[in-house]
This record gives C-alpha cells, structure tokens and sequence, in this order.
C-alpha cells in the first residue's frame, strides 16, 4: 500500500489469523456432540404449533442427507443450484453440501424469473435441488440450463421419475466425515438482490465464513445456548457454528416487508429470543405495533437492522421495547459483512441531531478484522491499491474495505471482479460502490450509492442527507432524490411516497406539501456537513416506492428516475399543472 495513505485508512481491532484449512460445517457436530438436546431450529409447524430439531437430530439429517447426495454423484466443487424455503431443511441441505465440499448457490425468487434462469446460466450448476415449483420452472427453462446433470426434488415430486431428497437420503449410514477443505476454497454463491444493477454471484469461501463467525462473536458477545430470531435466512446458518438456537419466525423471506407483527412478537416471546437480525422493512412494522399495543420484548438484548439505511426514530421506537441490551445497525454487502456497526446508545450522543440534519447516515466504526478507506469516486477500474488514493476525513469518496471477511471474486464474471475488486499484494479491497466519509472521530458516514449522485453544475448532490431530513415529515413515509434532466443539465427532484390517506388530491395540495416540506429542511439541516445540501426545487409524488426482493427496503431509484422522467410534468416550486 502507498505509504502516504496508510494514516487515512480506519481499521477495527484485529482478529486471530484463519488457519489453512476449514470447513465451515465442521462446526455443527462439533456443537452436537457437546450439546445433543440443545434446541438447534424452532419452525413453525401449522398455523399456530413449532416443531423443534435439536442439534443431535439436525447432525443426523445432515449426515444422512451427506450420505445420499454423494451416492448419487454429487461431489467436492459441484455447483448446486439450491431452492427450499427457509427452515431446517435448507440449513440440513446446506451443511450437508458443505460437509461434501459441494457449493451450494443461492438465490432470490424474488428477482423474477428471467433473473434466476439467467444467473444460473451463467454459474452452470451441475446439481439441481429445490421444492417442486422450482422444478417446474426448470424444466420449462431445460434448454437455457444444459449443465445440470442431476435433480433432486424435496417433497412430493411433480412427475413421476423424479428422484427424491427423502428416497436419496441414508439415516442409517452414520456419520459422514467432513471434506478437508482449504480456508480459500469456494464454499458457497451467494447472489446479489440485483436492487442496485445486475445480481452477481458473490463467491464465498470457508474460510470468509469463519472469519465472519469470529467476528460477528467478537463484535455482538453472542453466547452460547442464546435464541436467535431468524428473519433473515443466510443469518441462520451461523447459529450453528455460535451454538444458538435459530428461531424462525412466521415470516414469508421473499416478502418481509408484509410480514404480520403479532408473527414476529409471537415467536420472540414464545422462546425468549436474545437476539435478531432483519430487514428495516421488518421492524417498521414490528416497532410502531408494538408501542401501540403496549407489547415489550423482555428476553431481547440486540437487534440487528440491516440492508438498507435505518432512521433514528425507528432505533429509539424499538428500544423502547426493550428492557435490556440496544439496537445495533452493522453495515456491510453481500460482498463484504460485517464492515462496520453503531448503536443506538451511541446516536444519542449528538449524532442523531447530525444524521437528521443532513450529514448522511452514521454507520459507526469497523468491526473486528476490518480495515477502511475511502478512495476518490471513478467509473475507471482501480487495479492496485499502491496506485490510489485514500482521502482524508471529511471528504466524500467510494467507500473500499479490505479484510477477511471480505471476498475476493465474482463466480465467472472476470469484468465485475475487474471493476469491484482492487489488488493490494496478496490481499484484496473491495468496492462497495458507497459513497461516505469518515467524521473527525473516525465513524463512517454514508450518502448514498456513487451510481446514484447528481452531478448538477453547481456541484454533486448526494441522495441520503436530504433524505433523512425529508422523511421526518409526519405526512411522508419516505423521499427518494433522484435526477430530473432539466433541458439537458441534471436537476435534483425529490420523490414522495406520503402515508396511507396523506395523499395530496390536486395541485394546491400538492404545492402545500412540497412547501411544507421545504419548510421542514429549513429548521432541521445542521451545519458542519462535510457538503452542501441545498433544498430540492422539484417534488413529486409516488403512491408506493418500487424496493429490493431481498429486503423489501431498498429503494430502486433508477425505476422512480424513470418514473419521473416519464411524467407529463414534475412539480416545480411545489406546483404541478
């Protein structure tokens, strides 16, 4: 690395060198041979009943599941194409994979059809497991799939022929012996949401995950015998190597934004979860029910919120529920989790006045393993970290970590690797195409996704500052700033999702909002941003913002660019003809 930049890089508190070889399904025995009865999955069963699978029963299936699926062919470094919904069979299958060395890829239904066919062409999987509608899409799509070789249905299958998971499997074969694996051999793809471009897979290794293991314990103090609710699927594969208990809640994973809150609460106070991770759009619902229903969450010491920024207000509604323990907003991608955490005890300490006065989103310090720069924003590939860089603090710039949580490619994509991926000797920083900004303390900042600045003529304008000073207006959901092509310069303009039976039926409505909003600005936007955060001059309005698949809280700017772009007029100093 460039000497000169090495004091503007921001680091977390180091973590124990990975060793050589890993496998990071090794944990699940190890923890059932020391706590056989200890509850491993809780599962909904039926409407209102749980199913509970201890960690002995969970180790068997795997083992039995390991058994049948290399009987049949499946081997070290086979792509598996994995679709079962969330649940003890999804974690089963995939420790199983893991134990056989096989790489399971995962990825959202929810993206839309042509996207997963098109992401599994790309990676060619040659094993095909998933639930019979999954089967059915694959067969209508066999032609765009050629690598597959091998089909395995869990549940009833949807033609005859067909072989099973259950007819493969071998309980009585005992234990399987767990590959030796090396810490950098591809584990698992991973896809992105595709909420901000196209899904890529994201390609991860043993070792990657025992680095995140180690330091989401180090950053958290999770214990073992803790309950974790589970709203977040991939979350619940670590509970097995933390020794926890996975709670999953009566949730659809596709759609957590619908969830029901009774659900949630339900399954946190039925087993008294310690902790849990998931969607803002979640805990949006689970918060403001809450306090109106008077429900507190006594067992709860941590709630994790992530995927998308997370205002202030909704980390105080939720600690308000809790009669222990703080809500913690960890940052990070899919290519890189965790990179960096903040509570929301320390919010109080004058930066939520901040966060709500334009400076962007605080998104705290880096976690344990971590190591944090920010590099000038450019569209050009960035091929050798001695070649950059890394601003100072209070400077905007792309946001780059580096770490062994952090993974090194893209799974047959040499040019998305090329773009994201800068080289540093035997180490690599990644890209996360976010924008931010260290404060004089050393906190990382956010403003937004570099793809999504405003490059106007009087300067860059950044999309979250405004944005958390606009959503404070009680009449507004949420605001999106997106660009406006104003005679062929780009102008800001500010989109208003307003709440259910707060919307504005004509143009003197319409101009009364914007001007209300404008009016909030004024008061709230504190001085000292390391940017200016002029007033948007141009509203409009959107009944529901288009979101991510992932987590239902990802807002797609570009559809609402398109939007605005497509309509008859856009409010102009709060008017609209």
């Amino acid at each position: 690395m460039n000497p000169t930049t090495r004091t503007n890089v921001v680091s977390g508190p180091r973590l124990a060198p990975r060793p050589a070889h890993e496998n990071v399904a090794a944990h699940l025995p190890r923890t059932a041979l020391a706590r056989p009865d200890r509850a491993a999955v809780i599962e909904p069963n039926g409407r209102r009943g749980w199913r509970v699978v201890s960690y002995a029963e969970l180790d068997q299936r795997v083992d039995a599941i390991a058994h049948g699926l290399s009987g049949r062919g499946v081997a070290r470094g086979d792509r598996v194409a994995l679709f079962v919904r969330p649940g003890s069979g999804l974690i089963a299958i995939t420790f199983a994979l893991f134990k056989l060395g096989a790489v399971p890829v995962l990825l959202d239904p929810g993206m839309g059809r042509k996207n997963v066919v098109a992401c599994l062409a790309r990676v060619r999987p040659r094993v095909f497991v998933g639930v019979p509608l999954a089967h059915v899409v694959r067969a209508l799509h066999a032609r765009a799939l050629p690598s597959i070789e091998i089909a395995v249905v869990v549940g009833r299958a949807p033609w005859p022929g067909l072989e099973s998971l259950a007819e493969l499997a071998r309980p009585s074969a005992g234990p399987f012996a767990c590959t030796e694996t090396c810490g950098d051999e591809t584990a698992a793809i991973l896809f992105t949401s595709g909420s901000t471009g196209p899904p890529k897979g994201v390609e991860y290794a043993h070792g990657m995950f025992g680095a995140q293991i180690e330091a989401l314990r180090a950053t958290y103090g999770f214990r073992p015998g803790e309950r974790d609710l589970a709203c977040f699927p991939l979350f619940a594969l670590f509970d097995a190597a933390l020794q926890t208990t996975c709670v999953i809640p009566r949730i659809d994973a596709s759609r957590p934004g619908r969830c029901a809150p009774e659900d949630v609460a339900d399954a946190i106070l039925s087993h008294g979860c310690t902790y849990g991770f998931g969607s803002p759009a979640i805990w949006r619902r689970v918060g403001p029910w809450a306090i109106e229903n008077g429900v507190r969450f006594p067992t709860l010491e941590r709630v994790m919120i992530a995927g998308a920024p997370v205002p202030p207000w909704l980390i105080d509604a939720l600690r308000t529920r809790l009669d222990r323990g703080d809500v913690h907003t960890p940052y990070g991608a899919t290519e890189c989790l965790p990179v960096s955490t903040i509570s929301g005890s320390e919010l109080q300490d004058g930066l939520r006045a901040r966060v709500e006065g334009g400076h962007g989103s605080c998104v705290g310090r880096p976690v344990p393993g971590i190591e944090i720069a920010i590099l000038p924003v450019t569209e050009d590939a960035v091929t050798n970290f001695d070649d950059a860089q890394a601003l100072g603090a209070g400077i905007v710039g792309e946001i780059v970590v580096s770490g062994d949580v952090v993974t090194r490619a893209y799974a047959d994509d040499a040019r998305a690797t090329a773009r994201a991926k800068i080289r540093d000797g035997d180490r690599v920083w990644h890209r996360t195409g976010d924008a931010g900004y260290f404060d004089e303390d050393g906190r990382l900042w956010t403003v937004g996704r570099t793809a999504h600045r405003i490059e106007t003529p009087t300067g860059v304008r950044w999309p979250v500052p405004i944005e958390n000073v606009c959503d404070l207006h009680p009449r507004a959901a949420r605001t999106a700033l997106v660009s406006w092509d104003a005679n062929g310069c780009a102008e800001p303009c500010l989109v208003v999702e307003p709440r259910e039976g707060e919307w504005p039926r004509d143009p003197v409505e319409r101009a009364v909002f914007a001007d209300e909003m404008r009016a909030l600005a004024r008061a709230k936007l504190a001085s000292g941003a390391p940017f200016e955060v002029p007033l948007p001059r141009r509203f409009a309005f959107h009944r529901a913002f288009p979101t991510d698949a992932r987590h239902n809280a990802k807002i797609r700017r570009e559809d609402l660019a398109r939007f605005v772009a497509s309509s008859s007029t856009v409010p102009h100093d709060g008017s609209e003809s």
